[in-house]
């Protein structure tokens, strides 16, 4: 807008006033596309919408005038759809190349690769000192592994076999299945009541004849309790000396400074290949997305390469969004808050397991999750999963109860490898548990809300479990 035709209709001090407030978003956009960094902070609604609105302007769906001639012209035929993308259409990538520029959406292709600008210095600002190369895949993090794998078995086509540190959630086993490629199972070691790493058991079997089909080696850092973070440098060292790849799946460890030193650690000692972590347990924003971080730019290039046609631009958009409202401060201070509510939350499950005399399992290295065993209490009554339905009838979500059994002889059977006691990390661990998390994003009141209905559900469970090995008594002369 012109001074001039502005003041035909206002007073000139009126109209300076409207074009400065103009001049200063232009000037925070300008800002960002410069420095390609986050903002210290955060940014208001309206500014980040005028920031999207310019930029889908640029897209050719949104050109005024235009006479689509071609099979995908990005119509979208409901104005709610089309308000809920903010205008983008288009998607981010070509056929060719997911990281590559659309000619006809200059906009999509502008928020794309700024995004993966403000996603590394964000993996800074949570504590990651290693420069990183980072790219925000539109998949959630076990199809995001799936694509790194690929790429890396395009670079060994040879090599057919994957080390997995035995890690109970299906996603990442699977993810390696779905790249075509066989898991090598190591089970943890047991130190303590803690699972960890099996460096000796990984060093045997890339010093045995099955060395030449090992391509990967798949590690952890963010787990329930009381699995503890793989020994990721201790794992780098040996990809390293061994010339094998090796694959970090950190899907939430970002907000646990511990982890960041670990994983700087590792790129420091040894060979890491890529990082894997998701955005909505990092960053706060629906489920969709995953951050792949490497140290090699060439291997970043083999993973974009390897995405076959365009992609949603939806998950980037919505971290775009997230980035921007956060800032340095913000997410800075997202991250202290957790860290802040740590030793309460610990404290107060402490004071419950005492009243109730049961056990914290020690996780020293797990500052996430936290596992409180079942202890002495009898499963001849009610199951003990039963614990967890109970607490989600109550509006407690996440709390994972796993039952455990030394004599356990039922098998589960996931991307055609088979494990006993499937939930607990571990074939053979002794005790059944339950695990909660303290995790970004959480809030002081949801911890004494979570607390006073726990007190009041385990003294209930207590009591169903009472009466159900009353009405079930053991036979006579024998004992739990």
């Amino acid at each position: 807008m012109e001074e001039s035709s502005l003041t035909r209709l206002i007073p000139r001090t009126y109209a300076l006033q409207g074009l400065q407030n103009i001049r200063n978003r232009d000037n925070l956009f300008n800002q960002l596309l410069g420095q390609q960094k986050l903002l210290q902070d955060g940014l208001d609604d309206q500014t980040i919408e005028y920031f999207l609105g310019q930029l889908s302007l640029m897209d050719s769906n949104n050109f005024r005038d235009k006479a689509g001639v071609g099979e995908r012209e990005g119509r979208v035929f409901s104005g709610l759809v089309a308000q809920r993308h903010f205008g983008f259409s288009h998607g981010i990538g070509r056929s060719g190349d997911i990281a590559e520029v659309q000619p006809k959406a200059a906009g999509s292709s502008i928020l794309y690769k700024l995004t993966n600008k403000l996603v590394s210095h964000a993996l800074q600002v949570a504590g990651l000192k290693t420069e990183l190369h980072s790219i925000v895949f539109p998949l959630a993090t076990g199809m995001t592994i799936s694509s790194a794998l690929l790429a890396m078995k395009s670079i060994e086509p040879r090599r057919s076999k994957v080390i997995w540190c035995r890690i109970d959630q299906k996603s990442c086993l699977k993810a390696i299945s779905l790249a075509g490629l066989t898991p090598v199972v190591v089970e943890p070691v047991r130190e303590n009541n803690m699972l960890v790493t099996n460096i000796q058991r990984i060093r045997e079997i890339l010093l045995s004849e099955e060395r030449e089909h090992i391509l990967a080696v798949v590690t952890t850092t963010s787990c329930f309790a009381p699995r503890q973070p793989d020994r990721i440098d201790e794992v780098a060292v040996l990809c390293q000396e061994f010339a094998v790849f090796h694959l970090v799946n950190n899907a939430y460890g970002l907000q646990c400074p511990k982890i960041c030193k670990l994983i700087d650690r590792a790129h420091t000692k040894g060979r890491v290949d890529a990082v894997v972590q998701s955005t909505d347990k990092n960053f706060l924003v629906p489920v969709g997305g995953a951050i792949l971080a490497t140290a090699n730019p060439e291997f970043l290039a083999k993973v974009t390469a390897n995405y076959p046609g365009r992609a949603s631009a939806s998950p980037i958009i919505d971290l775009f969004i997230t980035l921007l409202s956060m800032g340095v401060s913000g997410y800075r201070g997202l991250l202290q808050q957790r860290q802040q509510l740590l030793p309460l939350f610990q404290r107060k499950l402490h004071d419950f397991c005492a009243t109730n005399a049961l056990e914290i399992l020690p996780s020293p290295a797990n500052t996430i999750s936290f596992a409180i065993s079942f202890g002495s209490l009898s499963s001849g009554g009610k199951d003990l999963s039963f614990l967890g339905s109970m607490l989600f009838q109550r509006n407690v979500s996440g709390c994972r109860v796993v039952v455990c059994s030394p004599s356990a002889t039922k098998r589960t059977k996931i991307a055609g490898a088979e494990f006993t006691n499937w939930g607990a990390h571990a074939n053979d661990y002794p005790v059944s548990y339950f695990t909660v998390a303290c995790a970004v994003g959480m809030s002081m009141s949801e911890v004494d809300i979570f607390l006073s209905k726990l007190h009041k559900t385990w003294t209930k469970f207590k009591k169903l479990q009472s009466l159900a090995a009353a009405s079930h008594p053991e036979p006579e002369g024998q004992t739990r």
